[in-house]
C-alpha cells in the first residue's frame, strides 16, 4: 500500500439461486483469486451467499439458517486472507430481514450493513422480504465482541489510516439522497456497493454514469460489484457490471456478460489531498465532517505491502489520447484564449495588439489566438502588430516561418534586427560579445521586449505575451524580457498542448499555403535562439538539451500540483507511465531539476502578467498558485535520495 495505493477488486462469482454451499465454494474462490492478483480489498454482489432472486424463499428458515452457517463459512475459509472482504448476506435480526453488505478480516467478521433503500417497484419487490436499515445495533456473531450492524459504520485501516471504508448496497446509489453521501462527509475515502442490478437495454451505460458520477460528487474511490447470469432468469436476467472508479474516472470496468471481474488500485492519498484542498467539501454542521448520523468505526489491519501499479497513468496528462477528445480540448482551450484576450481588449477600447514573432511554437500559437480574438470583435487584422527581430541566433528557417505565417494571417509584419543595438548595450555595460553567457543571451531578450513594448506605445496597443505554463513552471523566461507583456496569452498552456493546439489550427484552418507553414513550426526544434546557429544554419541551442523533456516536466508539474504527489511518488508514477521513452536515472535526473527550478523560479511568478487560466493546473499568483518566493526545496530534494 505504498505511496497511498491500495488494490480494490470487484468480483462477480458464480452462484446458484438457493445453493449456498455452492455459492460459498465460489465466493472463496473469487476472494482468493483477487487476492492472488495484488487486490487488499474484495467487493462481491448483493445476496450472493443465497443468491438475490430467492423471492419467497427468503422466508424459510432452512435458506436463512444456511445462510448463516454459509457467512461463519466463508469467515473461516478466508481466515488467512489478507484482505478486507465484503459479502451479501440476508441476516435476521429481532424478528426482522435485512439485505446485508459484511465486512470481513482474516476470518473476523467486523460489520453489518443493512441496505437502506429497498425497491418495491416495477420488477423489484424486496419490501415483501426485507427490512430497511434503521437504528444502528449490536449483534452477536459468536465472537469475543458483538459487532456493529447499521448503515453507517465506518471500517478504518490502521495500517493506511486515511484509507477508510463505508458500504452501500445497489439501490442506495439510485436514491435522491444516497447513504455514500454521508459515508463520505463522514471520512469515507472508498465506498463500496454490493449490487444485483438487473439487465435491461441502455442500463449499463446509466448505471456506468451513478458510479462514475458518485465518485466525483464525493470525491473517493467507488468499488461496485454486481451479481451474474447465474441468478434465475424467471422475469430478468444479471449481467456481472463491475466497475471501480475514482473521483470521477472509471480505472476497471468488466463488460456486461463478461467475465466478471473489475480490479485497479485506487490512490487514497490523492482523495484526502483533493478533499483537503476543496474548502467545500465535509462543511457543515453534524456529528462527524457534516454528517448527519453518529457513525460506528471499526478498525481493520492489513499488514504494510507495496502495491503493483496497473492502472493507467496517463504519460500526458494535460493532453487527452482520443482525438477526437483531443480536438474538442483544443477547441475549448482556444475559445479560452482567444475570448480572454477579446473581452481584455474590448475593456481597453484598443484596436492594436503587438507581439514578436520568431517561427517558433509559442509565439505562433500567441499569434493565432491574437487573430482569433480581433476576429471575435470584428477588428481589422492589420491592427495586430508581428514583429520579427532577427538576432545573433536566427535561423532562415524560423524567420522564413514567422514572416510568411504573419502575412498568411493578414497581420501587419515588422522587421527590426537587434544585432546592432545589442551590441551597442554591450559596449556600454562592458561586455565581450564572444563571451556567450547569460549576459549574452538576457541582453538579446530584453532589447526584443523593449522593443515590443515601445512599438505599443506608439500604437496605442497592448503588447501580447508568449511564455507557456510549462516555461513559467521552470523559470524558463528572461526577468523583464520575454518573461513581460501586458496580457499572456499563453500562461496557461503547457508545452505538451501548445504543439496540439497549433496542430489542430493547421488540420482545421482550411488553408494549405497556412497549414504547410504551422506544420514547418511544429518540426522546428524548440529553441530560444540566443547562440549563433551551426554553420549549416542549423539551430544550435535546443530548450530541452538544457532544462530537460517538456514531456517530463508536464508529467511532474501537474502531479505536484494538481495531485500533490510526494516526489518519491512522482517518480514512481513518472517510471510507471514514461518508463519505456526514459529509463530510471534519466527520469530521476530531471525530477531533480525540476524541484530546483521550480522553486528558485518562483520570484518570476509572483510578478506575471494577466493571462487567461485554461486548466485545472495553474501559476498566477492571484489565482492558484500562493507560494513564498523565498521557500527552500530541501525536503522535496531529500526524499529522492538513495532512489
Amino acid at each position: 500500500m505504498r505511496d497511498g495505493f491500495v488494490k480494490v477488486a470487484a468480483k462477480t462469482p458464480e452462484v446458484r439461486v438457493a445453493d449456498v454451499d455452492f455459492n460459498v465454494e465460489h465466493c472463496v474462490d473469487a476472494a482468493r483469486s483477487a487476492c492472488d492478483d495484488g487486490a487488499r480489498l474484495v467487493v462481491l454482489p448483493e445476496l450472493c451467499v443465497t443468491g438475490y432472486t430467492c423471492e419467497d424463499l427468503f422466508w424459510q428458515d432452512a435458506l436463512l439458517d444456511a445462510a448463516q452457517q454459509g457467512l461463519f463459512s466463508f469467515a473461516e475459509q478466508t481466515a488467512d486472507l489478507d484482505a478486507l472482504l465484503f459479502i451479501g448476506v440476508p441476516w435476521r435480526v429481532d424478528g426482522k430481514l435485512y439485505n446485508c453488505a459484511v465486512a470481513l478480516c482474516r476470518g473476523e467478521i467486523l460489520a453489518f450493513v443493512p441496505k437502506s433503500f429497498v425497491p418495491n417497484y416495477n420488477e423489484f419487490y424486496e419490501m415483501r422480504h426485507f427490512t430497511p436499515a434503521g437504528e444502528g445495533a449490536l449483534v452477536d456473531v459468536g465472537q469475543e465482541e458483538p459487532v456493529p450492524f447499521g448503515a453507517h459504520v465506518l471500517l478504518r485501516c490502521a495500517d493506511m489510516p486515511d484509507l477508510v471504508v463505508a458500504a452501500e448496497i445497489c439501490e442506495d446509489l439510485w436514491a435522491p439522497n444516497p447513504p455514500s453521501v454521508a459515508h463520505a462527509l463522514a471520512g469515507a475515502t472508498l465506498v463500496v456497493n454490493l449490487s444485483a442490478s438487473n439487465a435491461v437495454v441502455g442500463k449499463a451505460s446509466y448505471r456506468r454514469e451513478l458510479v462514475v458520477g458518485q465518485s466525483a460528487r464525493l470525491v473517493c474511490g467507488y468499488a461496485y460489484a454486481s451479481a451474474g447470469w447465474g441468478e434465475s432468469t424467471t422475469d430478468m436476467v444479471f449481467a456481472g457490471h463491475n466497475m471501480v472508479a475514482e473521483n470521477g474516472r472509471l480505472l476497471a470496468e468488466s463488460a456486461p456478460f463478461g467475465p466478471g471481474s473489475a480490479i485497479s488500485e485506487i490512490d487514497v492519498a490523492s482523495i484526502v489531498g483533493e478533499r483537503m484542498r476543496m474548502s467545500t467539501f465535509g462543511t457543515g454542521l453534524g456529528s462527524k465532517g457534516g454528517a448527519a448520523h453518529a457513525y460506528a468505526e471499526v478498525t481493520f489491519s492489513l499488514g504494510r505491502s507495496d502495491t503493483e501499479l496497473t492502472r493507467h497513468v496517463d504519460p500526458h496528462p494535460f493532453v487527452p489520447e482520443s482525438g477526437e477528445e483531443r480536438d474538442a480540448r483544443c477547441e475549448d482551450v482556444l475559445s479560452i484564449q482567444a475570448h480572454g484576450l477579446a473581452r481584455r481588449l474590448e475593456h481597453m477600447r484598443c484596436a492594436s495588439a503587438v507581439l514578436g514573432v520568431s517561427g517558433g511554437l509559442d509565439s505562433t500559437l500567441a499569434l493565432l489566438v491574437t487573430v482569433r480574438a480581433f476576429d471575435l470583435l470584428g477588428l481589422d487584422r492589420q491592427g495586430i502588430v508581428a514583429v520579427t527581430m532577427p538576432g545573433f541566433g536566427t535561423t532562415e528557417r524560423t524567420h522564413g516561418n514567422a514572416t510568411t505565417l504573419s502575412d498568411a494571417l493578414g497581420a501587419q509584419l515588422r522587421e527590426i534586427n537587434i544585432a546592432a543595438a545589442v551590441r551597442q548595450h554591450f559596449a556600454d555595460i562592458g561586455h565581450d560579445e564572444a563571451v556567450h553567457d547569460v549576459t549574452y543571451e538576457n541582453s538579446q531578450a530584453r532589447e526584443r521586449t523593449q522593443i515590443i513594448m515601445d512599438i505599443a506605445n506608439q500604437e496605442g496597443g497592448m503588447v501580447i505575451g508568449t511564455g507557456d505554463l510549462s516555461e513559467l513552471a521552470l523559470g524558463w523566461a528572461t526577468y523583464n524580457g520575454d518573461h513581460m507583456s501586458m496580457y499572456g496569452v499563453n500562461a496557461g498552456v503547457p508545452k505538451t498542448l501548445v504543439r496540439h493546439l497549433v496542430r489542430h489550427v493547421a488540420d482545421t484552418c482550411g488553408n494549405d499555403a497556412e497549414a504547410d507553414i504551422l506544420y514547418d513550426v511544429l518540426d522546428t526544434p524548440v529553441s530560444p535562439e540566443l547562440l549563433p546557429a551551426n554553420e549549416d544554419g542549423t539551430i544550435a541551442q535546443q530548450t530541452e538539451d538544457l532544462v530537460g523533456p517538456y514531456e517530463l516536466h508536464d508529467f511532474f508539474l501537474y502531479h505536484v500540483l494538481r495531485r500533490g504527489a510526494t516526489p518519491r511518488k512522482v517518480y514512481r508514477l513518472a517510471c510507471h507511465a514514461l518508463g519505456d521513452a526514459y529509463d530510471r536515472p534519466t527520469i530521476l535526473s530531471w525530477l531533480k531539476v525540476f524541484y530546483r527550478r521550480f522553486f528558485s523560479q518562483q520570484f518570476k511568478r509572483s510578478c506575471l502578467p494577466d493571462g487567461p487560466k485554461v486548466g485545472s493546473v495553474a501559476l498566477s499568483p492571484r489565482g492558484d498558485l500562493r507560494m513564498p518566493s523565498d521557500a527552500v526545496s530541501r525536503v522535496w530534494l531529500k526524499e529522492l535520495e538513495g532512489l
